[in-house]
């Protein structure tokens, strides 16, 4: 589908500094990313452009665009990691051909992936720098994303894009890291930042106030969060969690997770993106993040969650997670039994995938 806000005809530029965008993969085509870098290597206001990858598809069209604005004088850095498990040759591969195109590419650090997915395109404007932002919870790959389900967000903000940069830098001096006052970025402030929004909750819930969590996310296998969680369900607070992979969360515990429930939805699309919602007191916090609640993705990842402060963008993603919560064709409960039983009541059929794609086509 198209989006409605934008259309390939018109600067993709100019929309992002009206108003933030948020894409939805499949659902939405990924085209416009192309789009957005193809417009990029052809403006001559646009002076840098920066890229993470983690999986690059075979053929693509997003690398290819990067090449044509190395060849059109943008200083082009990109970041490809290297130890993508199962996509080290393709990965390889690219990273010389970017390196003969006069790419700058940050090698990878020891020890630690880089999975974040971030786009970074510096722009002239009025003797100043403005900062244009694409933080993604999938891989910029044409390929998957006709089957992976992820959410983009692009954006102007510029608290937002100078930390993106910022985070670039990181990447190259990884041992002097900075103050962030808008992403949470692991190794360094993810965890603690995410465990301090869960005894929030727990505050709130105590003093009487509203306080609810969701979660989506591929994997939930972090001891030291879990057992947050279990401690917020304990103070009252309701916990809904969508988690398509591992679970070692075990819900509907009497005293301990009554108050947490968790599915796994599983369909045509592969559900990979993670998001976060904290209530606090009627003002929530929403976040779009790359990382999994792991060890690996707290601790030995670079990731990066940034928060949606727009909204009617927060609102569609709540619109998005409340079908899912409602889905009762290809959603599983997660419980003690290990089962995988079909979620199962006398509403009115309702397969989540094919709703979201339907209520996107009914915007346009």
């Amino acid at each position: 589908l198209n989006h409605k806000g934008l259309d390939h005809n018109s600067s993709i530029l100019d929309k992002i500094k009206k108003n933030d965008i948020l894409l939805h993969f499949p659902y939405q085509s990924f085209q416009y990313i192309v789009d957005l870098l193809r417009e990029a290597s052809l403006d001559p206001k646009v002076k840098a452009i920066k890229m993470t990858f983690y999986r690059a598809a075979r053929n693509s069209n997003v690398i290819n665009a990067l090449i044509n604005a190395a060849r059109n004088g943008k200083n082009v850095t990109v970041f490809l990691e290297i130890q993508a498990r199962f996509d080290e040759k393709a990965n390889i591969y690219w990273s010389e051909k970017l390196k003969e195109e006069g790419v700058k590419i940050i090698k990878t650090l020891p020890g630690f992936k880089v999975h974040s997915k971030l786009m970074l395109i510096r722009r002239k404007e009025g003797g100043e720098s403005i900062y244009y932002a694409n933080i993604s919870t999938g891989n910029f790959n044409e390929s998957t994303a006709k089957i992976y389900a992820d959410d983009s967000l692009l954006t102007a903000h510029q608290g937002i894009a100078r930390e993106v940069n910022m985070l670039f830098h990181l990447f190259e001096y990884p041992y002097n890291p900075p103050k962030f006052s808008h992403l949470l970025v692991a190794p360094y402030y993810m965890r603690n930042t995410f465990t301090q929004m869960i005894n929030r909750e727990i505050r709130n819930k105590k003093a009487g106030k509203k306080a609810r969590i969701i979660i989506k996310l591929n994997n939930l296998v972090d001891k030291k969060i879990v057992n947050k969680l279990y401690a917020a369900a304990k103070a009252g607070v309701k916990i809904d969690i969508i988690c398509r992979g591992i679970c070692i969360l075990v819900p509907g515990v009497k005293g301990l997770s009554e108050n947490i429930r968790v599915v796994s939805i599983v369909d045509k699309f592969l559900e990979h993106s993670r998001i976060l919602i904290f209530e606090n007191d009627g003002e929530p916090d929403f976040y779009l993040s790359s990382a999994d609640w792991m060890v690996r993705n707290f601790d030995h990842r670079f990731e990066a969650a940034t928060p949606v402060y727009d909204k009617s963008l927060q609102a569609e993603l709540m619109d998005m997670i409340d079908i899912q919560l409602n889905d009762n064709v290809k959603s599983r409960y997660v419980n003690s039994e290990i089962n995988n039983s079909y979620v199962k009541n006398d509403k009115k059929p309702t397969r989540s995938q094919l709703k979201i794609y339907e209520q996107f086509k009914s915007m346009l």
